[in-house]
């Protein structure tokens, strides 16, 4: 299969591109225009491969991708670029309706104009792969069960509310057109490779150089934490199994307040490489919570368990491990990206 994948040189979208290369005889076409949070250095150990070839073009460019189609003749589109920072939407909503509204809306009709041109067989076996997020479907309460797939949509931020119309237009694609799309839903990724202005890459890095840990209100906000290498998995699953008009909510049942977070990642830290100064809990600072922060999120993945046959391998304690491993292994990744493009400094104030 050869896939055109928009966002491969993001977070989630690098851990895909090498599950296909690692892990696949497919081929990609990595479509990503690189803005800030892309980093080619994550798909570097995979770019020589005569399955991977990179685009620089943006999904907004409706000529660029019908040139792309026409030229590579995809056999499935895997959409995951997006802006995906709550506290960048807050400060700035306007590139997270173009990106994530319009950016999706052309990258659908290209993909509809070369859908329609296919033969019999490659039209029914072509696939649309919307790639989302559980912020859609609002909060949770204490004692609220998890979303699942028929969870109503209460977005609660510039982002999710970005997220939400593009996941209403990738279906109305399919019930008003045929094209045959489906959408999966994803709880907070970790993991390598992640920019670090996202809480555990952040929190990660400011203990490593001694820096004050900011946790938002009093840290009780909840998030079922993902190991991204697993979520990969799940995503390459689904463009494999993934049926037309389905929706596929992918968790790990790894719920954990944002404290318990910041506390886990300093106690491994402490064993790992221990400060003089002491325990790095110390560094902990409570600061103003952002506005409209959801209190919690968890997914029932059990429909894309079944659906997919996939479970998440790591566990919080095991996939966390990895990530904080990963940061002091690779310091000069991290380091050029504070010196250059993102401090540490705090966002999302504005209300």
């Amino acid at each position: 299969m050869k896939i055109l994948l928009s966002g491969g040189c993001g977070f989630i979208g690098s851990a895909v591109v090498r599950h296909l290369i690692h892990n696949t005889e497919h081929g990609v076409i990595n479509v990503d225009c690189m803005t800030y949070a892309a980093s080619p250095d994550s798909v570097a150990e995979v770019a020589s491969s005569d399955r991977y070839l990179h685009s620089s073009a943006s999904i907004l460019d409706a000529a660029a991708m019908q040139h792309l189609f026409e030229t590579h003749q995809p056999d499935a589109v895997m959409h995951l670029a997006a802006e995906s920072h709550v506290d960048r939407s807050i400060d700035g909503p306007g590139v997270f309706m173009q990106t994530n509204v319009m950016g999706t809306y052309t990258l659908l009709e290209a993909a509809h104009r070369y859908w329609k041109g296919l033969d019999g067989s490659r039209r029914k076996a072509f696939r649309f792969h919307h790639i989302s997020t559980d912020e859609v479907f609002g909060h949770l309460e204490p004692g609220e069960p998890p979303f699942t797939e028929t969870t109503p949509y209460d977005p609660r931020s510039p982002y999710s509310a970005s997220k939400a119309a593009s996941d209403h237009i990738v279906r109305a694609w399919y019930h008003t057109y045929g094209l045959p799309t489906f959408v999966t839903n994803t709880t907070n990724n970790y993991g390598i490779w992640h920019f670090p202005e996202k809480l555990i890459p952040l929190v990660t890095i400011n203990a490593i150089e001694g820096k004050e840990l900011p946790v938002y209100g009093r840290g009780e906000n909840i998030r079922d934490w993902l190991f991204v290498e697993d979520h990969a998995e799940a995503l390459v699953k689904a463009i494999e199994r993934g049926q037309p008009g389905e929706t596929y909510a992918i968790g790990a049942r790894q719920p954990r307040t944002n404290l318990q977070v910041v506390k886990t990642i300093c106690a491994v830290l402490d064993e790992l490489v221990p400060d003089p100064e002491g325990p790095r809990e110390r560094l902990i600072r409570f600061v103003t919570d952002r506005p409209g922060h959801d209190f919690r999120y968890e997914i029932d993945p059990s429909h894309a368990e079944q659906a997919l046959d996939w479970k998440a391998r790591h566990d919080f304690e095991t996939g966390i491990r990895r990530t904080i491993q990963w940061y002091l292994d690779n310091r000069a990744w991290w380091e050029g990206i504070r010196a250059q493009r993102y401090t540490g400094q705090r966002l999302g104030t504005k209300a």
